[in-house]
């Protein structure tokens, strides 16, 4: 096996561990984060009813920055506003294989002065 088909096997089992520890509900949904080398995605999932609540990204025709941390404090806003037009503020947050450090801070940082709780 290769240098990037073992990080691939690493960053594979990392997601696995964290998703066995850590489970949406309908009450406090999960808050999964996932970074590309371009941009940042963020998604309110229901995984009692595996059903996504809302999403934004750095994608969206609004936000046209590149991948950095201004960029992920614009998505934790979006993604917390679209949350609290459905009524709730309590989310689980899914770093995925991510350390919480940069770009995954501060969307959560962003998230969290919106109201959000997690």
């Amino acid at each position: 096996m290769n240098i990037l088909e073992e990080k691939l096997v690493r960053q594979v089992n990392k997601l696995n561990y964290m998703r066995k520890k850590i489970q949406g509900t309908q009450e406090r949904p999960r808050l999964y984060v996932f970074k590309s080398n371009k941009h940042i995605y963020a998604q309110i999932i229901n995984d009692f009813n595996h059903e996504i609540l809302a999403s934004s990204s750095s994608l969206s025709k609004d936000i046209k920055l590149l991948s950095n941390c201004k960029t992920a404090k614009i998505v934790g806003q979006n993604i917390a506003k679209k949350l609290k037009q459905q009524g709730q503020n309590q989310v689980v947050f899914d770093r995925g294989h991510n350390i919480y450090h940069g770009q995954i801070k501060a969307l959560a940082d962003a998230a969290r002065e919106e109201g959000l709780t997690f």
